[in-house]
């Protein structure tokens, strides 16, 4: 007993003494990118910022999260029997496999939760029209016209699919595209301040054939998840991808590729992503997300973080809602 302990601490120690390494370190820091790979960890750090960008980096994270409390629970009333091993909303919904590989890039407003609820949106609404509307809705509606919040404020995630069922929402392209109320903000990793909010004009673009409110979309439901994997993963399977809020520490910031879990102790906001899968890498389980930073951070923009261990408290605030 007295030997197991020992063991136990020792490899206790050995952890703490990792992430403490990483204590105080710029988080773009080719330093933080070395010692996170000189780590035995589940996953790979690289450039994805310049090192003089910390302060446009801290422009995309919400600086705390909104209070979820009183926020419908639903669950599938049964657990999906048997859950496979591994699953992709892509490959299940291969009609919708172009809505839902979209990776959205924020620009420098901390506006995640916008971008994840308009993408996981726009997901679940192809879904259940079986493939026959592949529509974006808009993150610019969300962040100008809900009152919500801007790009400097984050409300409850589980806000802007209530928002959906009881004011609707406009289609809504990335910058410079298509659809009634596209994402106004040039892209790309630019400027060390917040974005102003953008103007809420209720109109859409020149040249779209329908007016404001003839865009609408309107929700059926909105619900969060309750936080035990299996459920997630029924209402993944079942209906689609859901968007899950996290906090956001600075090792992730340099994510590249494998399973990530956090080995910094620093926490430097809180962010919102959309999750459309999961599986098993090297024998670590994980969940398969999309952010919305674009195609040129992490894997594609995409990412892998552990599942079943509330990394980030990513199992803890999940929401969703249907057309």
């Amino acid at each position: 007993m007295i030997i197991f302990v020992q063991v136990f601490l020792a490899a206790l120690l050995l952890i703490n003494e990792g992430r403490c390494n990483l204590n105080g370190l710029d988080p773009l820091s080719d330093q933080m990118i070395d010692k996170i790979n000189s780590l035995d960890t589940t996953w790979k750090a690289g450039r994805n910022f310049h090192p003089s960008q910390l302060k446009y980096v801290k422009s995309l994270l919400s600086a705390k999260q909104a209070k979820q409390d009183e926020k419908p629970i639903a669950s599938p009333a049964e657990i999906e029997k048997p859950l496979p091993e591994t699953f992709d909303a892509r490959k299940k919904w291969p009609e919708c496999e172009s809505i839902i590989s979209l990776i959205r890039d924020q620009s420098n407003c901390a506006a995640g939760w916008a971008f994840a609820a308009a993408s996981t949106m726009s997901d679940r609404y192809c879904i259940q029209t079986l493939g026959s509307q592949k529509l974006n809705f808009s993150a610019q509606e969300l962040i100008a016209c809900s009152g919500l919040g801007g790009c400097d404020v984050a409300p409850r995630i589980f806000d802007a699919w209530d928002y959906m069922v009881w004011k609707g929402i406009v289609t809504g392209d990335l910058y410079e595209g298509g659809g009634c109320m596209p994402f106004s903000i040039e892209p790309g990793h630019h400027g060390e301040e917040p974005a102003p909010t953008p103007s809420c004009n209720k109109v859409c673009q020149p040249g779209y054939p329908e007016s404001y409110l003839q865009d609408k979309h309107f929700g059926t439901s909105a619900m969060g998840i309750l936080p035990y994997v299996k459920r997630i993963q029924t209402e993944i399977s079942r209906y689609g991808p859901v968007q899950a809020g996290f906090d956001v520490y600075a090792d992730f910031l340099s994510y590249k590729s494998g399973v990530y879990k956090v080995e910094s102790k620093d926490k430097i906001g809180y962010h919102s992503a959309k999750l459309i899968g999961w599986g098993t890498e090297d024998g670590v389980p994980y969940w398969l997300a999309a952010n919305s930073w674009g195609t040129s951070w992490g894997d594609g923009g995409f990412f892998k973080i552990r599942r079943g261990f509330n990394e980030s408290r990513i199992e803890a605030n999940v929401v969703s809602g249907s057309f």
